[in-house]
């Protein structure tokens, strides 16, 4: 698992130029770092987009195994009816949960989403819950869906560009293998029916993915209320930004807008990246089974600079304890490592026990007393 550290105090430069959208967000994926934004709690109409959280909450289940790519997914009247955009799934229709994602994911079906929803919750309402419910842990505060697929005209249907650019970072580190879908243009599903057999073709929504050489993903939406909005996800030097546009005035300014942000991204970060590979030393543990504790890193430190800063001068230091008392547990927090840049801090990551350690019994004690009498 790859572990990512937030900074204290994050950092924010001016608002990108020329940006046609009147909410957006600029957001470093590793990190969470906000490059720029605009109106970013303001509340909107998302459209598709609510897809974001659908797709989450179906890759959720399928990462506690509650659910297969392979399970099949049959299609209701009621998911037959969805209109907008659609895949055209027939009434008793079964596909694969991996064919209908890419329904969703690339031709941002209506009906595949409702099939979905229905398959895993067995309603659209009661999947509904579950995405709300998902929002709220998330701490997503300015979210509420009433519906799996954004069709839904309801003003207390609702999000806004920075909880989308969080529920789009949770779905594409948590689940990365959403962008082997994402990044379809376009491919063929079989339809199989009482009326035979069909190709038909799924054509991605987003033309980003022509526009822009480095685009990962992620989700476009358009409503008449919601106006054009669009979740861009791109991968360049190893950096991976999330750009959040709502309500564009048009389906060609989402994508130029899109791509204003992520230049402007790309422009001006640098991402210094620290895996903490390196071996730690021990700590010697007092009334313990075992006289030392060895000791890991939580995992790898992330920092995006946005100011032009020398990250060679960048320092690390190690801080322990210098004793433990037994009983300790793997995992328990025993000391951190501390970044700093010209003298502030910038973040730091926790180092751990790699090993449980009882507090030693009597006949402990006595082992290692004979032990050491036999030692001389």
């Amino acid at each position: 698992m790859c572990f990512i550290f937030l900074l204290a105090m994050p950092l924010k430069v001016d608002a990108a130029p020329a940006v046609e959208a009147p909410s957006y967000i600029l957001m470093e994926s590793s990190t969470g770092q906000i490059i720029c934004e605009q109106n970013a709690d303001e509340r909107r109409s998302p459209a598709s987009i609510t897809k974001i959280m659908t797709l989450l909450v179906i890759f959720d289940h399928i990462g506690t195994g509650r659910v297969q790519l392979d399970s099949e997914v049959m299609t209701s009247a009621y998911a037959k009816s969805m209109g907008g955009s659609q895949v055209f799934l027939e009434e008793g229709e079964i596909q694969t949960l991996d064919t209908i994602i890419k329904c969703i994911a690339v031709a941002s079906g209506n009906d595949a989403s409702v099939a979905a929803a229905e398959f895993i919750a067995g309603s659209e309402q009661e999947f509904v819950n579950l995405m709300n419910q998902r929002a709220e842990d998330m701490g997503l505060t300015n979210t509420h869906f009433e519906d799996c697929c954004g069709l839904s005209e309801s003003d207390n249907h609702y999000t806004s560009a920075k909880d989308v650019a969080l529920m789009s970072r949770e779905l594409i580190t948590k689940y990365p293998q959403i962008l082997d879908y994402t990044k379809i243009w376009m491919e063929d599903i079989t339809h199989v029916t009482r009326q035979g057999t069909s190709n038909f073709t799924l054509s991605s929504t987003n033309k980003l993915l022509k526009m822009y050489d480095f685009t990962t993903g992620l989700k476009t939406g358009s409503t008449s209320k919601a106006l054009y909005c669009l979740s861009a996800t791109a991968n360049k030097d190893n950096i991976d930004l999330i750009a959040v546009v709502m309500a564009s005035p048009s389906n060609k300014s989402r994508f130029q807008d899109a791509m204003t942000l992520l230049n402007y991204g790309y422009s001006v970060s640098a991402l210094y990246e620290d895996a903490n590979e390196e071996t730690l030393p021990t700590i010697p543990v007092k009334g313990g089974v075992q006289d030392e504790a060895a000791l890991i890193f939580k995992g790898p430190f992330r920092y995006l600079d946005i100011a032009g800063s020398d990250l060679n001068s960048i320092e690390k230091t190690i801080s322990l304890s210098p004793l433990l008392t037994a009983p300790v547990n793997r995992g328990d927090a025993v000391g951190e490592a501390v970044y700093t840049l010209n003298g502030q801090r910038i973040g730091s990551v926790s180092i751990l026990s790699d090993v449980t350690i009882d507090k030693a019994g009597y006949k402990d004690i006595l082992k290692k007393v004979w032990g050491l009498y036999c030692s001389l």
